[in-house]
């Protein structure tokens, strides 16, 4: 059984895929080609944003982000230890401070009742992350940066397509990020990530970050990276747009059939999806106080599954120098410790879903 079957969409969308990919190859044009135009405006009409800015991955779209907000030595930017080292990675990388926070049991993201204690005369930005497919509480994030003045970049990159309160991930603060990282629900065959705002001063300024702080030829006002999104990376994604809507109803049947065949197996956590918000179901993740043996008993079965995160960013030995410890963040920590993602994609049948449910015992 495949953890993430990516040959199922690939063989449903292969002619529209081989198309666009043709077009691009036609063309020659492989960077900042047509396609990445098309697909930024897609995506933009598809989150309800003004802009929406391409880039080489979701990591780069988070330093991007920083850059253009101006971050850097001396400041602080709040965000979670539960999350892909990438989050916490580029706030280090630009010379700020990550400071980190608890989840909450409502969603296993940034819990926002402790958010505001977080805050000092350092702090920057506040950067909540959609963990598995659900965006975090961004309606009460968003109240206490504007109490503070501050921004907030949502770190979207497994959240993509969900909702909060009716609103999709992406579009909930000043910045959005994603990712078209292979596994993702949108994903592409490589790197690549997206950017999203309504703010057309700061995506100007994005789109210059991107192409080495350049404004125009020869002409570079600020300092920026190579962070352009391929222009193959952006056909191959506008192949999959296309189905994307459906695929993520198709995530969300997957992931209730799951929820129905577990409802009763009083040793593990169903995943929780908080009041407002959909899922996208980036993946299916449980919590197991014995996650060892499961796992063992599933992969005895042909199934796999994956501990993601298992050891926390508070705990990671490149930011040891922030001085935190074991039972500092208990809720990150007991998730980490126990949580455990099943197979997860759009087509799952019903029957495979048995079979990994049946391998509970």
């Amino acid at each position: 059984m495949q953890f993430i079957d990516l040959k199922a969409q690939q063989a449903r969308i292969r002619p529209e895929l081989d198309r666009r990919i043709a077009a691009v190859l036609d063309l020659g044009q492989y960077v900042h080609g047509p396609e990445v135009r098309e697909l930024e405006e897609r995506l933009a009409e598809y989150v309800g944003v003004k802009h929406c800015i391409g880039a080489s991955s979701g990591t780069d779209t988070l330093l991007i982000a920083l850059m253009a907000l101006g971050i850097g030595p001396g400041d602080e930017v709040i965000t979670v230890p539960y999350t892909w080292i990438s989050t916490a990675e580029m706030i280090a990388l630009i010379g700020a401070k990550p400071v980190f926070v608890d989840i909450d049991e409502k969603s296993w993201n940034i819990d926002p009742t402790l958010v505001e204690a977080a805050i000092t005369d350092k702090t920057k930005a506040i950067m909540p992350v959609g963990i598995y497919g659900q965006t975090a509480d961004m309606t009460a994030i968003n109240a206490i940066a504007a109490k503070h003045d501050l921004p907030v970049i949502e770190d979207a990159a497994q959240s993509f397509g969900a909702t909060h309160h009716g609103k999709k991930s992406c579009a909930l603060s000043q910045i959005g990020s994603t990712s078209f990282f292979p596994s993702k629900p949108l994903g592409g065959y490589g790197d690549g990530g997206a950017l999203f705002t309504d703010d057309d001063s700061l995506a100007e300024r994005m789109r210059h970050i991107r192409v080495h702080g350049q404004a125009k030829k020869h002409h570079h006002p600020i300092l920026g990276i190579n962070g352009r999104l391929d222009t193959l990376q952006a056909a191959i994604v506008l192949a999959k747009l296309d189905i994307f809507d459906e695929e993520v109803t198709k995530r969300q049947q997957v992931a209730a059939t799951y929820n129905g065949q577990l409802a009763n197996d009083s040793s593990i956590t169903l995943p929780p999806v908080a009041e407002g918000n959909t899922s996208v179901y980036a993946q299916y993740t449980i919590l197991s106080e014995d996650r060892a043996s499961l796992s063992a008993s599933l992969k005895a079965s042909g199934i796999p599954s994956v501990s993601y995160y298992a050891v926390p960013l508070h705990l990671q030995p490149v930011f040891e120098h922030l001085g935190h410890r074991a039972g500092d963040f208990p809720i990150t920590e007991r998730v980490a410790n126990q949580g455990l993602s099943l197979p997860m994609n759009p087509y799952l049948t019903d029957d495979e879903i048995h079979q990994v449910c049946g391998a509970f015992g």
